[in-house]
C-alpha cells in the first residue's frame, strides 16, 4: 500500500456510531468518573515492593530490578531498601540515562533465589499552563540527548518522512507537537494481544502500515515523530500504583498486584514551556478499552476529558522509573533492552522472560502512606 494514501485513509476512518449500549455504559459511569483535569499541588506518599523468585536456576544467576530513577516537579524519591540470599546486592546504574536498578547475583548452587527490593517516594499530577511561559532550559545538551536516534526509535527514513507529512504548515513547536499527538490518535490503536507493553519498533511499524500496539509501541512512535522533527522528547517509563482518582478503570491499577501494571507515558521539551507531559496512548487504551464497544471518536463524552487531560498532563497515581532506551544491563552476558521497566533475570542458560512467570515468578505491591 502506498503510504500517502495509507496516511489519508486511516485518518479519515469514520467514526463508530455511539450505540445504545455505549451510551448506556457513559450515563452508568458518569457518577463515578470526575471531569478529567489533573491538578497539581498534593503529593502523595507510596512504597512500592517487587519480589522476585527465580525458578530452574542454572549456574550463576542474575536479577536485575528497576528502581524508580526520576527525580522531577512530578515525583521525589525517598529511599530504597532490598533483602534476599543473594550474594551480591548492590545499586547499579545504566549510562547514558541513569537507569538506577538493583543488581542481585547469586552463587551457582543457589536453590531458591529470591530478592525483595522497596522504594518509597512521592507523586503529583501534572497539567500545563498552556497560558504561562516558564524559563524552559534550552541547552543543546539537552536537544542533542533527547532528539537522537535509538535502536528503536530511529529518526530517519520512514519516521521523519511521517514527521514532516503531518506537521505540513506548522510552525510553532507546540503546534507540530499537537498535531503529532491528534495523528497518533488517529492512526494507532490499542492492541490487547499484543504482550506486555509492546516492542516499540516504530520503523517497523511505519513500513507494515500496522499501527496497533501497546503503550511502548504508540507513545514510542509519538517521542519518534517529535525527535525526527528536532524537538526534545523521551519516554518515561513506569508503572501504575492505584485507582485513577477520576473514575476511568484503565487508567488505575490495583496495589495488591501489580505484576503487569507497567505503563510508559512521553514527554516533550517545549521552547515556551519546558518539559510537558503527554500520553496518547492511554486515549487509545480508554478508546479501546474502558466501554463495551471501540469508541473511535475523540470527541466522545467519553473521551474528550481524557484526551485534552493527558495532552499536557497526567495523574500522578503512577510512578516513573528512568527515561532510558537501548539499556545495557551491568553484569548481563546478553544484549541490551530497548526499554527497562520489568524485572529481568538470567541464568547460564540465557535470559528470563519476565512475562513468563512460570520461571520467572516476581510480586509487585503498593501501599499509599498517610502523611
Amino acid at each position: 500500500m502506498n503510504r500517502r494514501t495509507f496516511l489519508r485513509g486511516a485518518a479519515s476512518l469514520p467514526a463508530l456510531a455511539v450505540s445504545s449500549r455505549v451510551a448506556g455504559f457513559v450515563a452508568s459511569a458518569g457518577a463515578q468518573q470526575k471531569e478529567f483535569v489533573p491538578r497539581p499541588g498534593t503529593w502523595r506518599t507510596f512504597e512500592i515492593t517487587t519480589r522476585v523468585e527465580i525458578l530452574e536456576p542454572d549456574g550463576v544467576t542474575r536479577a536485575w530490578l528497576p528502581i524508580p530513577s526520576v527525580k522531577s516537579d512530578f515525583q521525589k524519591l525517598l529511599g530504597d531498601q532490598w533483602t534476599g540470599n543473594a550474594k551480591i546486592m548492590k545499586s547499579v546504574a545504566d549510562n547514558p540515562y541513569g537507569a538506577n536498578m538493583l543488581y542481585a547475583e547469586f552463587a551457582a548452587g543457589e536453590a531458591a533465589p529470591v530478592v525483595e527490593l522497596t522504594s518509597r517516594f512521592q507523586t503529583q499530577d501534572r497539567a500545563t499552563d498552556w497560558s504561562k511561559k516558564v524559563a524552559a532550559d534550552d541547552d543543546a545538551a539537552i536537544v542533542k540527548m533527547w532528539t537522537k536516534s535509538t535502536d528503536l526509535i530511529p529518526t530517519d527514513g520512514i519516521v521523519r518522512e511521517t514527521a514532516l507529512e503531518v506537521t505540513n504548515g506548522k510552525t510553532t513547536d507546540l503546534e507540530k507537537v499537537k498535531a503529532a499527538y491528534d495523528w497518533i490518535l488517529a492512526n494507532t490503536y490499542r492492541e490487547p494481544k499484543v504482550r506486555g507493553c509492546g516492542v516499540g519498533d516504530i520503523k517497523t511499524m511505519l513500513e507494515f502500515g500496522n499501527l496497533g500496539g501497546k503503550c511502548g509501541d504508540i507513545n514510542g512512535l509519538f517521542v519518534g515523530l517529535c525527535r525526527s522533527i528536532g524537538i526534545p522528547a523521551r519516554d518515561v517509563y513506569g508503572i501504575r500504583l492505584v485507582p485513577s482518582a477520576f473514575g476511568y478503570r484503565e487508567l488505575g491499577g490495583n496495589p495488591g498486584k501489580l505484576q503487569g501494571a507497567q505503563h510508559c507515558r512521553a514527554e516533550v521539551h517545549l521552547k515556551r514551556h519546558g518539559w510537558v507531559a503527554m500520553d496518547p496512548a492511554d486515549v487509545g487504551k480508554v478508546m479501546r478499552l474502558e466501554s463495551p464497544e471501540w469508541i473511535r471518536d475523540t470527541a466522545h463524552p467519553l473521551i474528550a476529558p481524557v484526551n485534552k487531560g493527558l495532552f499536557g498532563g497526567w495523574e500522578g497515581n503512577w510512578m516513573a522509573f528512568n527515561t532510558a532506551h537501548d539499556v545495557t544491563l551491568p553484569g548481563s552476558t546478553h544484549g541490551k533492552l530497548g526499554f527497562f521497566m520489568y524485572p529481568q533475570a538470567e541464568n547460564a542458560r540465557g535470559r528470563y522472560d519476565p512475562l513468563e512467570p512460570d520461571r520467572f515468578r516476581y510480586t509487585i505491591t503498593a501501599v499509599e502512606l498517610k502523611a
